[in-house]
């Protein structure tokens, strides 16, 4: 077997590297980020629920938000890879406290209305394409492969903890004293992160450089080795007039690499498919859980907080599960966990039985973002990282306004019926793609002599 084919080893405690003091600023940048995420994804829905019952109106406010990942992506993707990443964080919130303060004047002059609200997630979401695409790119250059999953293990809880544990409960007391208090505090969780993006250290302005021969990967483990290296091996920086004529490397060949990587491209497809299905399924939510459960807004924070306890556990046992079972048997593990889940919601008796298995569905959810970011971190050259991130969620991401559309139509006629439908789609494509999942475990870090 080729060093680039050998399966992932599990790694002792003993053996863990430490994140690091710049990894802990980005980490920071994205908890406080988070947490005006985290205010405002509460708000928006449940102020939306003051304007209109219409389960079709609040799912669009859900197909909104996604709707910039398929505008937008792409050419998040290509700033990302082209100008400095911090300051692409701090602009990108700069935007999106610019526009919760508009919002905020809105509600208390009394003339915020539904397309208001709509404008205003449409914008929250561009500026959370350029952020998120960020940070992501961030991460290879300031913690190496081995330390990757627990990165991104640390940064799936943050925003898990943040957003469930702290900001929603907070979102809706606030909502309850007044419809827009927690538009203005969201407003300032979002300064705070462009202080620290400019701090974090010039390593993470820029991609690491490596060999223009990575990018004709083809998607077997054997192809880095090939060339001698691994997708994840970094290479140190070139001097600027090395830099200067090193040719630039296009979208268009960004696009073609992600192509020719036949095993990461069926991976998108199958993220693409299961996606859609969540989507579908979470666009009456809100309304599930105030109209079919019979929660009271102002508890609505406290149930999606007993959910993020179930994200909360999945991004913090992630990581072990990875290093006991390799990648590809969470990853696979994790999709039939959502499946089952998603029959549990959606034939839930009362309130507890829906809350407990949805905290397990964000449980799976959880548990499958760890290993597959991480994943694409260590197969996807860093010099490409952004505008590959964003053709790969322009492509899932980007079609997610349509199902949650969908989902919000059926959900006209019975509010249980997406997460069943979900659950159905769910559990068919994680079979067909069984095999697909476990061989996330034969990609590997830097290669071993």
């Amino acid at each position: 077997m080729s060093a680039g084919s050998r399966v992932q080893k599990p790694v002792s405690r003993a053996e863990r590297p430490r994140l690091g003091r710049d990894f802990g600023k980005l980490w920071t940048a994205a908890a406080f980020s988070n947490l005006a995420d985290g205010l405002l994804r509460t708000a928006v829905p449940l102020i939306a629920t003051t304007l209109t019952r219409d389960p079709l109106a609040i799912a669009a406010l859900g197909a909104v938000a996604f709707l910039p990942w398929l505008l937008f992506g792409l050419p998040a993707g290509m700033l990302v890879d082209r100008f400095d990443r911090r300051w692409i964080m701090a602009i990108a919130n700069t935007l999106r406290s610019g526009t919760a303060l508009v919002l905020a004047i809105l509600t208390v002059t009394g003339s915020l209305d539904i397309p208001s609200l709509l404008v205003a997630t449409l914008v929250f979401g561009f500026g959370e394409t350029l952020f998120d695409n960020a940070t992501n790119a961030i991460i290879p250059a300031l913690v190496d492969d081995r330390g990757r999953d627990r990165a991104n293990g640390f940064m799936q809880a943050a925003q898990v903890t943040i957003d469930s544990f702290v900001a929603t409960p907070i979102a809706g007391v606030l909502f309850a004293v007044s419809l827009a208090l927690p538009l203005w505090v969201g407003t300032a969780g979002y300064v705070i992160p462009i202080v620290l993006a400019i701090l974090l250290p010039l390593s993470a302005a820029r991609p690491l450089r490596r060999p223009r021969a990575v990018l004709d990967a083809t998607g077997d483990p054997t192809d880095a080795a090939a060339v001698g290296l691994s997708a994840a091996t970094p290479v140190a920086a070139p001097a600027p007039a090395q830099d200067a004529t090193e040719p630039r490397v296009t979208a268009k060949e960004a696009a073609a690499y992600l192509w020719r990587h036949r095993y990461l491209r069926a991976l998108v497809l199958f993220t693409s498919v299961v996606g859609c299905a969540f989507s579908f399924a979470q666009a009456p939510t809100i309304l599930y859980f105030l109209d079919e459960m019979r929660v009271q807004p102002i508890a609505i924070g406290f149930v999606t907080a007993g959910i993020g306890l179930g994200a909360l556990a999945g991004s913090l046992v992630a990581p072990m599960l990875v290093e006991s079972f390799g990648r590809g048997a969470v990853m696979l593990g994790a999709n039939i966990g959502a499946g089952a889940c998603l029959v549990g919601v959606g034939l839930a008796p009362e309130v507890i039985t829906g809350v407990l298995a949805y905290a397990g569905l964000a449980f799976s959810v959880s548990t499958w973002n760890v290993p597959w970011g991480a994943l694409r971190q260590t197969i996807v050259p860093n010099q490409i990282f952004g505008r590959v991130l964003g053709i790969i969620r322009t492509f899932t991401w980007g079609v997610f306004p349509f199902a949650t559309l969908l989902g919000g139509l059926v959900a006209r006629y019975d509010l249980r019926l997406p997460y069943l439908i979900a659950a159905g789609v769910t559990l068919v494509a994680t079979a067909v793609a069984c095999r697909l999942l476990l061989r996330a475990s034969t990609f590997t870090g830097p290669l071993e002599d």
